[in-house]
């Protein structure tokens, strides 16, 4: 296992096209980072100057002790999972795990003692002589992985592994990936644009936009006191609410919200659409005439939110200020 810290990472493919903007992170070793962000944003370029499939135009990327701008990708010590399983599809289970331990040289014995660990870590032992045609999408996926996992390598790189998956499966291999790095405590990169996934398989997550870091921290954190109105609007769903008010922008998450007499009313929601969730529900709405200022609470179950106006106050210890200009966070 090993540290990975990105000084000031920078990737221009012309002097007109900048796509990674300085960023600079340490990853402590043994910790789990997710990079979440939009389609478009750098969050797999990034990934890839870190496994050398992409140069690094500045800065410097260092793994444990050394700095592999310039090794190959071979020579990074890492191993990656990426979107499509890229099993070989003539292949066993066994041997799609066990093809890159002896291209490396390594002895028979020390291959299928590999191969039989990451197989009992996975519970795929039933399944090593199949063909991945013969396996589920979450068993490939799980095939994927131990093929990483046989390497043994000081950093895991995962490109967005679970986007083929269907909602129950993601939600499975979730719980699988976190107890797989309680088991072997690698470092690991995991690169989604879902932020249920950054919120639950992160120890930290870098919030990428357009090439820029908006912002580093543990989950909640994130959650809790977004940086910037583009963190506020991408986390969370339905995303923070951003008011104009007092030359200022107000952030209040959904649920923050809370029904009240119209006297108390911190102001007035005209109802569009109502979405009853069981537990809860989803109301949207717009502000009297300002149809351009949307607005959404998440209420209990209980309140009858119809179509109409519906009065509502918030927590003002819960509540966010932004500068309209800049996009940043006003510390109050």
């Amino acid at each position: 296992m090993a540290a990975v810290s990105f000084r000031d990472v920078r990737k221009s493919y012309t002097p007109e096209l900048q796509v990674i903007h300085g960023v600079s992170m340490d990853i402590a070793d043994g910790e789990f980072v997710v990079i979440l962000g939009p389609s478009g944003c750098g969050k797999s370029t990034l990934l890839r100057m870190v496994a050398g499939l992409e140069t690094i135009t500045a800065g410097e990327i260092s793994i444990g002790d050394r700095v592999v701008n310039q090794l190959e990708p071979k020579d990074r010590d890492i191993a990656m999972v990426f979107q499509n399983y890229a099993l070989y599809p003539h292949m066993s289970v066994y041997d799609n795990m066990a093809y890159g331990l002896r291209i490396r040289g390594l002895s028979k014995a020390e291959i299928d003692a590999r191969v039989q660990k990451a197989a009992s870590i996975l519970e795929l032992g039933k399944f090593l002589e199949r063909k991945p045609r013969a396996l589920s999408g979450g068993q490939r996926q799980r095939v994927a992985m131990g093929r990483a996992i046989v390497r043994e390598p000081q950093v895991f790189l995962f490109d967005e592994p679970l986007s083929n998956l269907d909602a129950k499966l993601r939600v499975q291999m979730r719980g699988e990936l976190q107890s797989l790095h309680r088991r072997l405590g690698t470092t690991s990169l995991f690169v989604t644009h879902d932020q249920v996934e950054a919120m639950t398989l992160a120890q930290r997550m870098i919030v990428m936009n357009a090439g820029r870091a908006e912002q580093i921290g543990a989950p909640l954190e994130v959650y809790a006191k977004p940086a910037t109105t583009f963190v506020a609007s991408f986390i969370g769903s339905p995303p923070m609410n951003l008011i104009p008010r007092e030359g200022k922008l107000l952030g209040v998450r959904p649920e923050h919200f809370e029904p009240c007499a119209p006297a108390e009313a911190q102001l007035t929601l005209d109802v569009d659409l109502v979405e009853p969730l069981g537990s809860d529900t989803l109301v949207y709405g717009h502000l009297g005439g300002d149809r351009d200022t949307r607005v959404a609470a998440r209420l209990h179950s209980s309140v009858d939110a119809r179509t109409g106006k519906l009065p509502l106050r918030y927590d003002r210890a819960n509540v966010h200020w932004f500068d309209p200009q800049s996009g940043k966070r006003i510390e109050t």
